[in-house]
């Protein structure tokens, strides 16, 4: 074990705890010099290096800004401070932890922009920032962060496009960036760089445009689609009946015409179906659930 290096992640850590204000004392109590570093609560250590390569202080009223000296924990993987009350912006100093594999920092209030440095976190698999006061646009660097499996960016106050590059992250596994104020429309290659997509929640913003036809093309593993509460406009596409995984379908509150098409009807795996506030035409088959066994609810 290094000890000069478990020194500075302890040095590290003893400043964010005096940086913060802790209500509850729980860090004056824990984080004593009497235990070691790796034994505070809410820290862990890794075996090879001894260095510390976890924090997880969720829901503990913690209040401040986000101390820059998180940056020095350079073996960091795993942080998460989710559900507290943190403000201000992120520091600059988090985009030097190449290591982190997992963000989380969802029902905060941080504000500011989406920093364009976390595309330099190149490992990072899920980066959870909902429910805080962002702004700004969604940065084009994201599609630098290669690994990234989860995007949960939901309500913030968010505006602009969704850039295209996003969809371009083929590890990408659920995308939630709804109850936002995003404009514009989806690519018509939906899904051709996103072999993996299983969560598309995008509801509630005020994206426009057609729903297009690649999502039954390439969308081969989506479970749910969620576009409610946005200004679509066009038909559902005829080859949604493709996605075969398909659990959760919620199409509510667009603009959309057309008849439901056929196809949608013999997707056996549908759990729940929305529809409703539409300019859909035409009649339910009376079959409807023949090829349904799942389905619970039915909107139209």
């Amino acid at each position: 074990m290094n000890v000069r290096n478990l020194t500075t992640d302890q040095t590290s850590l003893v400043e964010f705890k005096n940086r913060v204000v802790d209500p509850n004392n729980v860090l004056a109590n824990n984080w004593t010099g009497s235990t070691s570093v790796c034994n505070w609560l809410g820290v862990s250590c890794g075996v090879k290096h001894g260095r510390v390569t976890s924090l997880k202080l969720l829901n503990m009223n913690l209040t401040g800004t986000i101390p820059p000296h998180l940056g020095n924990l350079s073996f960091l993987v795993y942080l998460n401070m989710r559900s507290n009350n943190f403000y201000g912006q992120l520091p600059e100093e988090i985009g030097k932890l190449h290591r982190l594999r997992v963000i989380q920092l969802s029902f905060n209030s941080l504000h500011g922009d989406i920093p364009s440095w976390l595309g330099n976190l190149h490992k990072v698999e899920r980066l959870r920032m909902a429910n805080n006061n962002f702004t700004g646009t969604i940065p084009q660097t994201l599609a630098n962060m290669f690994s990234l499996e989860i995007l949960d960016l939901k309500y913030n106050q968010l505006s602009g496009q969704i850039p295209s590059s996003i969809f371009n992250i083929s590890s990408l596994k659920e995308i939630y960036l709804d109850s936002n104020l995003l404009s514009g429309g989806l690519p018509d290659d939906l899904c051709v760089h996103l072999p993996k997509l299983e969560m598309l929640v995008l509801q509630m913003n005020e994206l426009s445009g057609y729903i297009p036809s690649s999502i039954g093309q390439y969308c081969s593993n989506l479970q749910v689609l969620a576009l409610p509460g946005n200004r679509f406009n066009g038909l559902i596409p005829r080859n949604i009946g493709n996605l075969t995984s398909l659990k959760e379908v919620y199409l509510g509150l667009n603009n959309l015409e057309g008849q439901i098409p056929a196809s949608l009807f013999n997707i056996s795996s549908l759990e729940f179906v929305s529809l409703p506030n539409n300019s859909l035409s035409g009649s339910l088959p009376d079959d409807l659930c023949q090829h349904l066994p799942k389905l619970e609810i039915f909107e139209a």
